[in-house]
């Protein structure tokens, strides 16, 4: 088993529309762990550094103003494979190319306020997990229905 840690984000737009509680309800379903969570609203300088790939792009402006527009749920889940299993579970980044069943496939329309952000990789979801939360946020336990979950 390739226990990885992934940093998950429910976004201004899905707080506002009370989508909190059935997206985390989600990925604990699927047999992921959360490790961390915490409601907050992230500043510009926050936003700006979390989202710096994107700097020189004509949407950055307005990403920056949509994240730091309201509160995100911050999360950190932990699971066999979970970059992969997350992200296959949010859906693609255009919701409208997203299949039904996954998160922006449910309840987006537009690229622009997709709900969920999600780290791509291993790498970045140990940078984005470094940005959100401090070392001793994260909580270490273990679960008695791992056995139900993984062989």
């Amino acid at each position: 088993m390739a226990v990885e840690r992934t940093y998950l984000m429910v976004k201004p737009d899905g707080v506002q529309r009370g989508l909190c509680g059935e997206i985390v309800s989600r990925f604990e379903k699927k047999g992921l762990k959360i490790v961390a969570m915490k409601m907050m609203k992230i500043s510009k300088d926050t936003a700006e550094f979390h989202y710096g790939e994107h700097k020189g792009k004509k949407f950055f402006d307005s990403l920056i103003s949509y994240i730091t527009s309201g509160p995100v749920l911050a999360m950190v889940l932990e699971g066999d494979n979970a970059v992969a299993v997350c992200r296959n579970l949010m859906g693609k980044t255009n919701p409208q190319e997203s299949a039904p069943g996954t998160i922006r496939g449910d309840y987006c329309m537009v690229t622009g306020v997709n709900i969920i952000h999600g780290s791509d990789s291993v790498e970045s979801a140990q940078r984005e997990i470094s940005i959100f939360f401090r070392p001793d946020e994260l909580v270490e336990y273990k679960r008695d229905s791992d056995k139900w979950i993984y062989e």
